[in-house]
């Protein structure tokens, strides 16, 4: 065994998470969206609010308990990725229900949008200030032609949040793969408990 492996290893340290940065931003723009487009009345607009909230919450509290125990670090951050997996459904819905384009991945609204990485909510809403702009111009250049496709704000927004959603899944689902790896191969707490007392016998 290496004598300098810590029975408690690094934990924590969250908030440099690529996964937790992009879930808090998902939180952000979905308590925006809730409060600007779902009745907030509704159960929906709880359910979407609470999905979105538990995404960073539970990388947080995982990171935290990885200290200690590794079995709870991955099994909070499965249900970081499944509460996304929630939201991203009730995205579709609003879209869907509402009788609005879900775009594309090589759509140009979206190619522009990830080249943008917003990092806050006010990068998302010129964003979308933007689109909305552009849609305008379009318009204005089509008269006497074919109208431009209209998009209202909210449908940029859900689709903005579907685009930031599927990133933060792709990433998340790499995590949980390392995090099961390195819990295969190392295990946790006890595993690590045992290897010292083991130690400490051979040493006597």
């Amino acid at each position: 065994m290496n004598e300098k492996e810590p029975l408690i290893p690094k934990h924590g340290g969250y908030r440099n998470l690529k996964t937790f940065k992009i879930a808090q931003l998902i939180y952000d723009v979905t308590m925006r969206f809730c409060n600007l487009y779902i009745d907030k009345r509704s159960r929906t607009h709880d359910q979407m609010v609470q999905a979105a909230r538990s995404g960073p919450q539970n990388i947080a509290e995982g990171s935290q308990a990885s200290g200690t125990s590794k079995k709870t670090e991955l099994k909070l951050t499965s249900v970081a990725r499944a509460s996304l997996e929630e939201l991203k459904l009730d995205y579709q819905d609003f879209l869907r229900h509402r009788s609005l384009e879900e775009f594309p991945p090589n759509h140009a609204s979206l190619v522009r949008f990830k080249k943008k990485r917003c990092e806050t909510l006010q990068d998302f809403q010129q964003w979308i200030r933007e689109e909305r702009n552009l849609l305008r111009e379009k318009s204005s250049v089509a008269l006497g032609g074919s109208p431009c496709k209209s998009m209202p704000s909210s449908g940029f927004a859900a689709n903005g949040a579907l685009s930031l959603i599927n990133v933060c899944c792709r990433l998340l689902d790499n995590q949980i793969a390392s995090q099961a790896d390195s819990f295969e191969k190392e295990g946790g707490f006890s595993e690590r408990l045992y290897r010292r007392r083991q130690q400490r016998r051979q040493d006597v």
